[in-house]
């Protein structure tokens, strides 16, 4: 989790869940206790540890950023997490004092002219004592921007936020059908970054490649599909340009697109079971 859970109700949760977690740090300037240094806060903590190694980490593009390869150090350590003083009263009533975790700091070393230099502060239930536990952790994290872009595919491309149903039953099973979708428009806009010349008929159902062409005549005539021309054109059935500076579909139109394609596929079928 990012840093809107670094809350030490949450980590009580955790626990009673019998959850593992990564959930990076907001507030440097908490207090923690270390074995050595006593209660400190986690900015000073830090700095008592050493650096245990060094590696590249992939850094994406971001808003006035472009991507690149960051060189970072990674020190760890154990470190406790006392309750906070003003305590709700579900907290007073589960008793957590001290919590005991691990905690990892990723930090770039001379990042470019301009960049922000990365940094990441990460709470974690997972014993970290060498560099490839740590490491791990990082990975863990990492995969965070993936969780979002599965969470925009879900609530922006799927609309899942703006349903109007009167009982969480019915959400949750809204919710459950639409993740399936959400992830198969995340595997497809991947694919269509990572591997765009590959042929769509390797990669999308069969039954939305062969409709997708039937209500895109034009584009067919020009030959088979890459992944990357039936993304764009299953966005195109949403009202995405394509123009030159229109840059690559969002959410939304990618949506629309597989809202439509499926209309046309489910009234097909049933013109066929009709006949």
């Amino acid at each position: 989790m990012d840093r809107g859970a670094d809350n030490f109700e949450v980590f009580c949760h955790l626990l009673q869940q019998r959850s593992d977690w990564v959930v990076r740090a907001s507030r440097l300037q908490r207090k923690v206790s270390g074995a050595e240094t006593g209660e400190v806060d986690l900015q000073a903590f830090l700095k008592t540890l050493p650096v245990r190694g060094a590696y590249e980490v992939a850094v994406p593009a971001r808003r006035g950023q472009s991507a690149r390869t960051a060189q970072v150090e990674v020190r760890y350590g154990l470190v406790g997490l006392p309750a906070p003083r003003q305590a709700s009263p579900w907290l007073r009533k589960q008793g957590f004092k001290l919590i005991t975790m691990w905690v990892v700091e990723v930090r770039e070393v001379a990042p470019p002219k301009g960049a922000t230099p990365l940094r990441w502060v990460l709470y974690t239930s997972h014993p970290v004592t060498n560099l490839a536990e740590a490491q791990a952790v990082i990975g863990y994290y990492k995969k965070r921007w993936l969780i979002e872009e599965f969470h925009k595919a879900l609530k922006t491309g799927c609309s899942l936020e703006s349903r109007q149903y009167q009982t969480s039953e019915r959400l949750e099973a809204l919710t459950g059908m639409q993740s399936i979708v959400a992830v198969r428009l995340l595997q497809l806009k991947s694919i269509a970054r990572s591997d765009p010349a590959r042929p769509a008929s390797d990669v999308v159902p069969a039954k939305w490649h062969k409709a997708l062409r039937v209500l895109r005549p034009k584009a067919a005539r020009r030959g088979p599909w890459n992944i990357r021309e039936f993304y764009r054109q299953l966005a195109g059935l949403g009202g995405f340009l394509g123009r030159k500076g229109d840059g690559e579909p969002g959410w939304i139109t990618l949506w629309r697109g597989v809202d439509r394609l499926t209309q046309a596929i489910r009234y097909d079928q049933k013109r066929q079971n009709c006949g």
